[in-house]
């Protein structure tokens, strides 16, 4: 059964969902950005059902000033009370969980990161951490990069060149991007995430689509420091065929 929940975050009122289900391990599902619970194409929220119709209580909840929650939405560096708000939720709901897992994609995933410990949860499960401080409109180096790589290889690049239907301006600002090696491993942000994932030791499980940007500026930042799974995606929200893959390996590390 689907429950609809509201508690409160300091003067807030938050709206979360809870999917039953009798099983004592639990996911606790935090989005990422403005993304409301239900998740793109309202993918969480099929992924909750699907758990939960196996044994799995998901709670998913709207942090403040996203979706049906009050408040401000201050970012993720700021969601520390909500998250600790939407545990106390979680098991004052479903009293019978005694081992709690957290999920977030992108900032959701930094957030756990950062802040799981403290809102009490035994493991977390981490998809494409964001680690990137903006400098301008362009994707990150190591994005770029990657892109480049394969772009520069493929004779359909240069005839577009050719062909004046490839934009010169954007091409040379991403190329003077590449020389700025170690942008992401240099930042302060991305040595905060990483030193948070590692202080999880076992506790935290990475997992990052292979083509999307901001997976790979994690691994441009991580390298070998932490161990990841990858899902061979370019989508951020793993949609369509990766769906499947992101199921398989949350319930590996729900086991």
């Amino acid at each position: 059964m689907r429950r609809l929940i509201g508690f409160a975050c300091e003067g807030e009122t938050l709206a979360a969902t809870l999917d039953e289900a009798r099983g004592t391990t639990g996911l606790l599902i935090v989005s990422g950005g403005n993304e409301i619970r239900c998740g793109a194409h309202r993918g969480m929220a099929m992924l909750a059902q699907r758990l939960a119709a196996t044994g799995t209580p998901v709670f998913r909840y709207d942090r403040r000033g996203v979706g049906d929650s009050t408040g401000y939405n201050g970012g993720f560096l700021t969601a520390e009370p909500d998250l600790i708000a939407a545990v106390a939720a979680f098991r004052g709901t479903a009293p019978h969980v005694t081992r709690l897992i957290g999920f977030g994609n992108c900032d959701a995933a930094s957030t756990l990161a950062l802040f799981g410990r403290s809102a009490g949860f035994d493991k977390v499960i981490l998809a494409n951490p964001w680690v990137i401080e903006p400098i301008d409109d362009l994707p990150p180096a190591a994005a770029i990069r990657h892109h480049y790589s394969t772009a520069l290889r493929d004779p359909a690049t240069w005839r577009r060149a050719l062909s004046g239907r490839l934009d010169i301006t954007k091409l040379i600002k991403g190329l003077f991007r590449i020389v700025q090696t170690g942008e992401e491993s240099r930042n302060p942000l991305s040595r905060r995430i990483l030193t948070a994932i590692a202080a999880w030791q076992t506790d935290a499980a990475v997992i990052l689509a292979r083509g999307d940007a901001t997976a790979i500026a994690f691994a441009a930042a991580a390298g070998a420091a932490v161990p990841s799974e990858t899902i061979d995606t370019d989508s951020h929200s793993f949609t369509g065929p990766a769906a499947a893959a992101l199921e398989t390996a949350l319930r590996r590390n729900l086991a």
